[in-house]
């Protein structure tokens, strides 16, 4: 049996959400049925635009956008501050009720999660039927809408939720690629950002159909790696396991919301960096070793993006760590400027365990080196965790 992958998108979660909590509490304005938007501060002007309502997005204001450019178009918007803690709580009643129907739940942001629907679905006449049950009752339960998005992969899944809005379901199989995504332009493509889309227009590369019929080798040569994701996706070419593990079992990881953008692979690197060693300290301090990384990112545009990857040997090396997140970095950045970059490690393995060393561990490291080195790098993380990460620094070699 194909799988059948559901994508759950909150229609401007935050917008809705607070509508909702304020007709709760009283109000008689629905300020999703106005110009209105969440973010930013009226009187300073300062901000950016978190979520608009549909007739703020008819005045032309963009979620990212400043609030002085949104001010701008429409002088009468009306406003209302972030309340992050409020919009966890909403997201975590969804969650709740959506595992109602599937405890394969992939939770990608506070408002979006990707549901293996495959055996859930032999409860309905059709995946459809299904989907528009959980959808309307979404908002008998709560008050807001979503999106729901069908395919057999994750990509096509996403893809398809974010046709027409709100409160629709689409589906989008391989079947209905050619008829309903490649007539698209190429920027409705899933992490086709605004510098890969510009290049594109370069090559004549106008809709997702051109990019999907284009030489890959052609796509590598202006963009990397990231031309060939992007080829891939215009295929329909994506992961169908939903990666549903438990909280406990997520491993350890960390963060960091940048003071200012990083626009530049240097840039990020310089956070990669310091990520890789603060979960590498952490790891050891847990007698922890990871067999699997993640890396995710976060545009100015708010949207997060995570890519994972089995690693070959379970380690706890900054090292290790830190080449792992580059690259898995490069395969995922669509070049737009970043917000915030983090790492996390799962599949967690004891410190202790033996490690089955192979041929090619043997004849470059003999066992007696490998440990002295092992040696080394445990002082240099006492000395770090002691007087701080810059008391020490690592010479060729180490």
């Amino acid at each position: 049996m194909s799988r059948v992958i559901f994508h759950i998108d909150v229609n401007s979660a935050y917008l809705s959400w607070t509508a909702v909590e304020q007709i709760k509490n009283g109000s008689s304005l629905d300020i999703r049925t106005i110009p209105a938007i969440i973010g930013g501060d009226r009187a300073s002007r300062h901000g950016v635009v978190l979520a608009k309502s549909i007739p703020a997005k008819k005045y032309g204001i963009t979620t990212g956008e400043p609030v002085a450019n949104a001010l701008r178009k429409c002088p009468n918007l009306h406003m209302e501050p972030p309340d992050h803690k409020m919009y966890r709580r909403y997201s975590q009643k969804l969650m709740e009720f959506l595992r109602t129907y599937s405890e394969e739940i992939e939770q990608v942001s506070v408002d979006e999660c990707y549901m293996d629907f495959t055996e859930a679905a032999a409860r309905f006449s059709s995946p459809v039927e299904g989907a528009l049950e959980l959808k309307n009752e979404v908002k008998r339960r709560f008050g807001f809408t979503v999106n729901v998005g069908i395919s057999s992969n994750k990509l096509l899944a996403k893809m398809a939720s974010d046709f027409e809005k709100p409160d629709k379901v689409h589906t989008l199989f391989p079947q209905e690629i050619q008829v309903k995504m490649w007539p698209l332009p190429v920027r409705e493509l899933y992490m086709a950002g605004r510098s890969s889309t510009e290049t594109l227009k370069k090559l004549e590369i106008y809709t997702i159909g051109d990019l999907a019929k284009t030489d890959p080798a052609i796509l590598e040569l202006h963009l990397k790696s990231h031309g060939r994701r992007l080829w891939e996706f215009a295929n329909g070419l994506g992961e169908d396991r939903v990666e549903s593990e438990p909280a406990e079992a997520k491993g350890i990881g960390n963060s960091i919301t940048l003071p200012r953008d990083a626009v530049t692979e240097e840039e990020a690197k310089e956070v990669l960096k310091e990520l890789a060693a603060s979960v590498a300290r952490r790891l050891k301090k847990a007698g922890q070793k990871a067999g699997m990384l993640s890396v995710e990112i976060k545009y100015h545009t708010f949207e997060s993006v995570s890519h994972q990857r089995q690693l070959a040997k379970a380690t706890n090396q900054e090292g290790d760590i830190y080449t792992e997140a580059v690259s898995l970095f490069l395969e995922l950045w669509n070049h737009q400027p970043i917000r915030l970059l983090g790492i996390r490690s799962s599949k967690l393995s004891e410190e202790s365990e033996p490690e089955q060393l192979s041929i090619f561990d043997i004849e470059v490291e003999p066992e007696e080196k490998r440990k002295k080195r092992e040696q080394i790098r445990k002082a240099m993380d006492e000395l770090r965790g002691k007087y701080g990460k810059d008391v020490i620094h690592k010479g060729p070699g180490y």
